[in-house]
């Protein structure tokens, strides 16, 4: 359609109908569960009506609802294609038990990603529409079309810093394929958008870089006429703005919307206030508007959704290809991020599936490799990391693997948000977190990660690792890129030595295989010996550990366990823990959230009870300094440790 031919009268006549259909389903259903939120759902639904019916019933191309509360809309359309089974989602909205939650979320057929807070989803649609142009660019059918991303906000919605991150990024991205619908309702949960926050968004959108264009929300013609002008976009995405009124359609919730009052927002209407409605001409469908619409269903929708598909945590990911892992000699020293850059530049140039995300810090967190020999696999965001972890979950729903990378303070804290809804989702994104603990040093305790490992462990679908020494580093970071889930992996900014075996071998050698959650005995204990201490250590305080026990005259005595998570361990850890009299845990992290609390849990697990449990960790911020000096202030060196001896 260009933007001289008109709806049909025949188009316009089943819009209208599905539109009215669709208003009466919000009404009812949200009266049913006796909450919800109805007066958003029918302001955005004109937009979706003729999204749906004219575009998507075609060509199945995805929309991504970022304000997820309008939940009962995006149902109630998918109920009025056939998608979904009308009386289920009207008598279960909101129940327990039923897939229909009072967000949007994948476990309905025909959504593509789940949402909820605030302006994740729509940084989750960019990474949707960044996989398309992806394969676009990769396919080899001459028949492939880049396909378009639409996505829905609210206009209260785009006060969150994260829509302007995601903003910026589409229009640097040039990301044509890309369509914002924005619900202008002027209302929010606390009242009129003027008395709360005002905000602009179009204009916010042309300051962005953005093909900006404003019309009625409710005029299906100008709606039309908006959607085939996104679709001729050349460089710029399209952010329509639509000017609606909350409870549209529905009078009695409508005239508060007029009035701009959030009455309607979060509130349910009664049964019998919902029964007069629907007996009223502007919801009842007539005999000829129910047989337009079931014409519609039967014969002029031609593309269906299946279901989507959750794979399980974990699973191997056997058409990527781990390549040949890299062996770092005994008298090699370096960083285990650098280690990280090397292997994901080596698995990247063997998947074009593998793609790369930095946010201003290709050079620290060793993206760099990747982004200077394979440049069309690596992505810059800027400094952003909310859109930096929510654009990598929807580029993974799309079937490509995101690493995204930055440093741990960030990770951890800014964009634990977006990597909760990246867990409840079932992503499959590799978060590499460099910088972690006491290593990053002189730049003081802001940038100092004492508490990021912790939180991750609460999530049910995202796996922690944390490598000791570079050539661990690398066969995690293969691990990671070759099974699925979400992974956050944390390293130290500083230098490691390798580690080897007593008689000098190369510990973590070429032939080493890594699984999640695997522990290894770095040296082991005298079995003959009266007392023995176990050392349980993480990433780089292991070599911390071997250095106490080297110095220590009770060094027969001394079995050091590295283990690679703080959230699973294997049997390793617990026949060494039974044995032990004295058990020390060492990090660079927060005892209180890191590997002591995980340590303590298995022992009571599995009633084990040493005669003394010692802990060296990080428990009080630190100043600035080197990391030897750091380590050595919180006690987590090898001093500190030969002390707790």
């Amino acid at each position: 359609m260009t933007e001289t031919q008109k709806l049909s009268d025949k188009n316009l006549a089943l819009i209208a109908a599905f539109s009215k259909a669709c208003r009466g389903s919000i009404i009812e259903m949200v009266a049913k569960a006796k909450s919800g939120h109805p007066g958003g759902s029918l302001s955005n639904l004109d937009f979706f009506s003729v999204l749906y019916t004219q575009i998507i019933s075609q060509t199945g191309e995805k929309c991504v609802v970022s304000n997820g509360h309008i939940a009962p809309a995006i149902y109630a359309v998918l109920a009025e294609m056939g998608y979904i089974d009308k009386q289920e989602v009207l008598n279960t909205l909101r129940q327990p038990n039923s897939v229909f939650e009072g967000h949007v979320n994948r476990h309905v057929t025909g959504i593509p990603v789940g949402t909820g807070p605030l302006g994740a989803g729509v940084s989750m649609a960019a990474g949707v529409a960044v996989a398309a142009q992806k394969d676009f660019l990769n396919a080899t059918d001459e028949d492939q079309y880049l396909e378009m991303v639409f996505a829905t906000i609210g206009d209260g919605e785009a006060q969150e810093g994260q829509v302007y991150e995601t903003f910026l990024f589409a229009a640097q991205e040039k990301l044509n394929n890309f369509c914002v619908f924005v619900d202008y309702n002027q209302v929010q949960l606390t009242g009129s958008l003027e008395d709360t926050i005002n905000i602009n968004v179009a204009e916010i959108g042309k300051a962005c870089g953005w093909n900006v264009i404003e019309i009625d929300g409710h005029n299906h013609q100008e709606i039309s006429d908006a959607l085939t002008n996104a679709s001729e976009q050349e460089e710029k995405p399209t952010l329509i703005v639509g000017k609606t009124v909350m409870g549209y359609g529905v009078e009695f919730m409508a005239k508060d919307g007029r009035d701009l009052k959030s009455s309607w927002h979060g509130k349910a209407p009664s049964l019998d206030d919902v029964k007069n409605a629907l007996e009223q001409p502007e919801l009842k469908l007539t005999e000829e508007e129910i047989e337009i619409l079931e014409k519609f269903r039967t014969e002029e929708i031609t593309w269906f959704p299946q279901k989507n598909i959750f794979i399980e945590n974990l699973t191997p990911l056997n058409y990527i290809d781990a390549g040949t892992p890299i062996v770092y000699e005994a008298d090699v020293l370096t960083d285990c991020r650098s280690a990280y850059g090397k292997a994901l530049l080596d698995i990247s140039k063997k998947n074009k599936e593998i793609l790369t995300l930095s946010a201003d810090l290709q050079g620290s967190v060793m993206t760099k490799f990747v982004a200077q020999e394979l440049p069309e696999q690596h992505i810059e965001v800027g400094i952003a990391e909310q859109n930096l972890v929510s654009c990598s979950g929807g580029i993974s729903l799309s079937g490509y693997i995101p690493f995204c990378s930055t440093f741990a303070a960030f990770m951890g804290s800014r964009a634990k948000d977006q990597a909760r809804l990246n867990d409840i989702n079932r992503c499959n994104v590799k978060m590499v977190a460099t910088h972690a603990g006491l290593s990053a040093g002189p730049d003081g305790p802001t940038h100092q990660a004492i508490e990021d490992a912790g939180s991750f462990l609460g999530m049910f679908n995202t796996n922690i690792c944390e490598p000791a020494d570079p050539n661990h580093c690398d066969r995690i970071i293969r691990y990671v890129g070759t099974h699925y889930g979400n992974f956050y992996v944390r390293m130290g900014r500083h230098k490691l030595p390798v580690l080897t075996k007593e008689n000098g071998d190369i510990f973590f050698d070429a032939e080493y295989k890594y699984e999640y959650g695997k522990c290894e005995i770095l040296r082991s204990a005298d079995n003959n010996c009266q007392e023995k201490i176990v050392i349980v250590a993480i990433g780089g305080t292991a070599i911390e550990a071997l250095r106490a026990r080297e110095k220590s005259d009770k060094s027969k005595h001394i079995e050091i366990i590295i283990v690679s998570s703080i959230k699973q361990f294997d049997e390793t850890l617990v026949q060494s823990l039974k044995t032990a009299q004295k058990i020390i845990t060492v990090e660079d992290h927060n005892s209180r959230s890191g590997l002591s609390s995980a340590i303590k849990n298995i022992c009571v697990e599995n009633k084990i009870c040493p005669e003394y449990f010692e802990t060296c960790a990080v428990d009080a911020y630190q100043l600035s300094g080197n990391d030897r000096e750091l380590y050595a202030a919180a006690g987590i060196d090898a001093d500190g440790i030969l002390g707790k001896i």
